[in-house]
């Protein structure tokens, strides 16, 4: 496909997405789902009573978030539909060759039932997939309409559309070699050593999370620990601990500021946390965290350093050491800045972006090739997964309700491992009468907990789409998931001990 085809294709998308941007994730009037004021259950305490009453009132609550959970469980099972496809593949050449059907002149010849569990097994197309199931059920039990209108009305695609925007622009040969030059500065203190880029990329590219979005944050991290170290080839152990560490280290990296990270986002007008607020009560305890947890796995893994040290293969790209103008590299901080304001304003995002594409046109001396390909599935991903997240409000509202300070923390953690952790504070607003402390708590855990599966923080799907070709059949959400243990546990006891301390 041609640039130009790209280029269509793209827009198509951002304008699908924005057509559906008009209400709140929760809205009322719909027919489905419903508002939490209308189960009446206020005077409530048992949890599963609340829910059975829920049910009961509603069935199509349990139906939703029974595919949901087949979404999730799906995700586990990506890299062996990969092993599946792949096995299949082979043996259907091979039967061609048997038949004598496979010639030099003729080489491919598709086998439909491969290419299927090649798509089944694309972890960013699993929530879309499962968004067919679900339209089917809704329009069986509530119609065609009503379903639509959950799907356009229901749910709001701002962050997707911040997302892709915001993953295409971060990803250019002009932003990647500022945040590589930065990096160089701390890399040069450690010999400039494969350990030193590692720890400086761990480091530092999360905290920018903090001034230039999360998203971004993971573009650029992912990025430059391609090159500079998966591109090295480490054992499939410390892969996936450098993975899970980054996603964690990103997902509470944003909180230095109040507008950079998307749980936070969700609750900076309702509980009025500005940025110095996040600063004093949440950033300097993950800055804390994450330099101990980069120094836990460098410690863990020192001896596995030495046998990274090809410097060539680390090596800036000759293409990437061209200079570029620094009003070039100065315009397209300014389009990022512009998608960070309009990124509750559609249409202003989508119009700053097209100025973007034909500025890099007109640049494209100092580019390299535009990247689509991943925006474009990280977006579907993350469409998909907030028009099933946006059903599971009857659930998620009454288990925060219910908890203490320290259950409440844990709660969080556990509920964003299945789901968006930004869908985790947006619900917790809705919970009445929060005490600050209780407010804290969630906050935490859905941070904290952001690193753990590929669906928990935003900005992790972004993540696998770069590194995912680094490894084996692909990312396996078990090893993810082990990788980000050991982390998402120090990230815990800071997030306990350091405030009492302070």
């Amino acid at each position: 496909m041609n640039y130009r085809s790209k280029l269509i294709t793209f827009l198509l998308i951002l304008l699908w997405g924005v057509s559906g941007v008009e209400a709140s994730p929760i809205t009322d009037g719909l027919s489905f789902p419903l508002s939490l004021e209308s189960y009446k259950d206020t005077g409530m305490t048992d949890l599963l009573a609340i829910l059975t009453h829920r049910i009961e009132v509603e069935p199509l609550n349990l139906w939703a978030s029974l595919l949901f959970l087949g979404a999730v469980v799906h995700t586990f099972f990506t890299a062996w539909f990969h092993r599946l496809a792949s096995s299949l593949e082979r043996r259907h050449r091979g039967e061609l060759r048997a038949r004598g059907e496979e010639t030099p002149d003729i080489t491919v010849v598709a086998c439909g039932t491969a290419r299927l569990c090649h798509f089944l097994g694309e972890v960013e197309a699993v929530f879309g997939i499962w968004v067919i199931p679900l339209l089917l059920m809704l329009t069986a039990a509530i119609g065609l309409k009503p379903a639509l209108e959950y799907v356009e009305k229901g749910v709001t695609y701002d962050e997707v559309l911040f997302v892709v925007v915001i993953m295409a622009i971060s990803s250019t040969r002009p932003i990647l070699q500022l945040a590589e030059q930065c990096l160089a500065v701390f890399a040069r203190m450690g010999g400039n050593r494969t350990q030193a880029w590692w720890f400086s990329i761990l480091t530092v590219g999360p905290l920018l999370g903090s001034l230039i979005t999360e998203p971004a944050a993971m573009t650029i991290s992912a990025l430059l620990l391609g090159r500079r170290f998966y591109a090295l080839k480490p054992s499939p152990r410390f892969a996936y601990a450098t993975l899970g560490l980054l996603f964690v280290n990103i997902s509470v990296g944003g909180t230095l500021t109040n507008f950079a990270a998307p749980p936070v986002l969700m609750v900076t007008a309702p509980w009025g946390w500005d940025t110095v607020y996040m600063m004093t009560h949440f950033g300097w305890i993950a800055v804390v965290g994450i330099v101990l947890s980069n120094a836990l796995y460098f410690l863990l893994f020192r001896k596995e350093f030495t046998t990274l040290q090809p410097a060539v293969v680390a090596d800036t790209p000759k293409e990437l050491l061209r200079p570029i103008p620094v009003w070039v590299t100065a315009i397209h901080l300014f389009f990022m800045a512009s998608a960070v304001y309009n990124v509750h304003r559609p249409a202003l995002l989508v119009g700053s972006f097209l100025f973007f594409l034909a500025f890099f046109e007109v640049t494209e001396d100092y580019q390299d090739t535009f990247q689509l390909r991943s925006p474009i599935l990280v977006g579907f991903f993350l469409a998909g997964l907030v028009i099933h997240g946006g059903l599971q409000q009857w659930w998620i509202a009454p288990v925060l309700g219910g908890l203490n300070e320290l259950p409440l923390m844990f709660g969080a953690l556990g509920l964003t491992a299945v789901n968006d952790n930004a869908a985790i504070t947006f619900l917790a607003t809705l919970v009445p009468n929060m005490t600050e402390s209780m407010k804290h708590a969630v906050m935490s855990g859905a941070v904290i907990g952001g690193g753990l599966t590929v669906i928990a923080n935003a900005p992790n799907p972004a993540g696998q789409s770069i590194l995912g070709d680094y490894f084996q059949d692909g990312i396996s959400p078990l090893g993810l998931l082990l990788g980000a243990l050991a982390p998402t546990a120090l990230m815990c006891v800071c997030f306990i001990l350091l405030p009492q301390a302070g």
